[in-house]
């Protein structure tokens, strides 16, 4: 599908996704424009990372009306291999430990499966050691097991790592902040900030203001029960730290208009 260079690179429409039978997203609009970094923010439960994994196109997650669209393309019907050939990057909150597979060779699957085709050992090589270099990670860390044993700043560099050999055109982060200390925040918020161009969006969904003290949102939106009820400014994240998220639930049951 053909579409303009104003239109946004991440569009969503009157989302609503059932999951296990229940309906978590009820009607959910938000759209990414390239070069912007948007935070979504929320308490648990309120749906944010079904919107993440339904923009991956997660097989729980039951699209029940309403589209997504990428770069003006409708995912309906891609699968998440598909998805993230086409250049949507998802960080969990929790990433998989992988015993037995090195970091070097989880890497090289994950661009063999997103180009179509491997790179050579002496390219391949070349790309990890200056992507590393530039995270400030220790070469040895390509000979150990794929988030096995790791700490949290540990599995947090790995997806900065696959993050920076993908190149993604959307970048989608769920709660990947979440229980990190200081240092290891830092690694994601410089990650993010290295990556931040004029041709790539970022979708970062935190539960926690402070992820956005190192990484300036171009906009900030709240999600409660399912729907995103304010969409602001970078001010709105620290308004939501000063105020909670209480004040804004009267703006969440007021239907239709709070969308």
């Amino acid at each position: 599908m053909s579409h303009s260079p104003a239109s946004p690179l991440l569009q969503i429409e009157g989302l609503h996704v059932r999951v296990e039978g229940k309906e978590i997203l009820r009607g959910v609009d938000l759209a990414v424009n390239r070069g912007e970094v948007h935070a979504l923010m929320g308490r648990n439960g309120s749906g944010k990372s079904t919107l993440s994994n339904a923009i991956m196109g997660h097989p729980r997650c039951e699209v029940t009306g309403g589209r997504i669209l990428f770069q003006g393309q409708d995912l309906a019907e891609l699968p998440t291999d598909a998805r993230a050939r086409l250049g949507i990057f998802l960080a969990f909150q929790y990433p998989m430990a992988i015993p037995g597979v090195t970091v070097a060779n989880f890497l090289r699957a994950a661009l063999r499966a997103t180009r179509g085709a491997d790179a050579p050992v002496k390219d391949f090589r070349r790309t990890v050691t200056a992507a590393m270099d530039e995270l400030g990670v220790d070469h040895a860390f390509a000979t150990r097991y794929a988030n096995d044993g790791f700490s949290g700043g540990e599995k947090k560099r790995l997806e900065m790592l696959q993050m920076s050999l993908l190149q993604p055109t959307l970048a989608v982060l769920d709660e990947t902040d979440s229980g990190l200390d200081i240092d290891a925040l830092r690694i994601v918020s410089e990650g993010i900030n290295r990556l931040r161009s004029p041709e790539r969006g970022f979708l970062v969904v935190t539960h926690y203001q402070r992820i956005l003290r190192y990484v300036q949102p171009d906009r900030v939106h709240v999600m409660i029960d399912g729907r995103i009820v304010r969409s602001g400014g970078p001010e709105l994240a620290f308004e939501l730290e000063e105020r909670g998220y209480d004040w804004l639930d009267a703006d969440a049951g007021v239907g239709e208009a709070a969308r």
